[in-house]
């Protein structure tokens, strides 16, 4: 299975969805563990690494396209 790309910025898909209804995360913070914001509500989630990869169910947006455009 080939390993999902993600970087900082990137607006992610979850397989299950927040409490609030979406299930739309942007990754804020990356090392170690993962921290994620909800779009819809913007509360925030620090999550291990490999939890997040296992969880993660592909990238909407990502913040490398946003940049191409800008420049």
């Amino acid at each position: 299975m080939e390993k999902k790309q993600y970087q900082l910025g990137d607006i992610v898909q979850m397989k299950k969805p927040h409490p609030c209804g979406t299930n739309e995360m942007e990754i804020i913070r990356m090392g170690m563990d993962i921290r994620i914001k909800c779009v819809g509500c913007k509360h925030s989630v620090l999550v291990p690494r490999t939890k997040f990869e296992s969880k993660l169910k592909k990238v909407l947006r990502s913040n490398a396209e946003n940049e191409e455009e800008s420049s």
